[in-house]
C-alpha cells in the first residue's frame, strides 16, 4: 500500500510539472514569430500581454506595424491594450491596413507598399515587427516588397520567404504579385 501511495505522489507531481511547462511555453509564445532580417525586421500574429514587453526588450522592437484594417479592430479588445502599451513605453506604432478583399488577394497597394519603405528606410524605426491577426499572409507579402524593393531580392528568394512565414507554399495570386515587384 506504501508504494501505491509513493507512485500516485509521484505521478501527480510529474503531472503538475507538465502542466507547469506547457503553460510557460504557451505564455513565452508568440504566435508565428518569425525573423526575416535579424535586427531589422520580425513578422508575427497578434501580440497579447507580455509579449509586447518581450519583443520590446528581447529584439528591441522600436516600431509595431499593424496591418489590420478597422474592421477588424472592433472584433477584440487587443487594439486598446496594443495602442495603450505602445503609448506607455514610446514605441512607435503604425497602421498600415492591408484590405483582406479575399483569402487569396491579402496584398498592399502601392501607398501602402510606399510607406512600408519609408518606414523601413529610416534607421530609426528599425528594428520593425509587422503583425497581423495570423501573422502569415499579409504579414509575409509585407516583407516580399521591402526584400525585393528594397534588398535586391530575386523574386524566388522573397517566395522562399514567404513560404517560410506562411509554412505552406505560395499561391499563384502571391507569387504574381512578388514577380510583379522585381520588375
Amino acid at each position: 500500500m506504501g508504494k501505491n501511495k509513493q507512485r500516485w505522489k509521484t505521478l501527480v507531481v510529474v503531472a503538475l510539472v507538465v502542466v507547469a511547462i506547457v503553460g510557460l511555453v504557451r505564455h513565452f509564445h508568440i504566435k508565428n514569430f518569425h525573423v526575416v532580417v535579424p535586427g531589422v525586421l520580425y513578422t508575427s500574429g497578434q501580440p497579447r500581454g507580455m509579449d509586447y514587453t518581450r519583443l520590446l526588450y528581447k529584439y528591441h522592437i522600436a516600431t509595431f506595424i499593424n496591418v489590420r484594417v478597422t474592421t477588424e479592430h472592433r472584433e477584440q479588445n487587443w487594439y486598446n491594450e496594443e495602442v495603450t502599451w505602445m503609448r506607455e513605453n514610446g514605441v512607435n506604432y503604425v497602421e498600415l491596413p492591408i484590405e483582406r478583399k479575399d483569402r487569396a488577394r491579402q496584398f498592399p497597394d502601392e501607398e501602402a507598399q510606399k510607406k512600408f519603405l519609408e518606414i523601413m528606410a529610416d534607421e530609426q524605426n528599425l528594428p520593425v515587427l509587422v503583425h497581423g491577426s495570423s501573422g502569415r499572409k499579409r504579414e509575409s507579402i509585407l516583407s516580399a516588397v521591402w526584400l525585393v524593393k528594397a534588398n535586391g531580392y530575386s523574386a524566388a528568394q522573397a517566395i522562399e520567404v514567404v513560404e517560410k512565414i506562411k509554412r505552406k507554399p505560395a499561391t499563384d495570386p502571391e507569387r504574381e504579385f512578388i514577380e510583379s515587384l522585381a520588375k
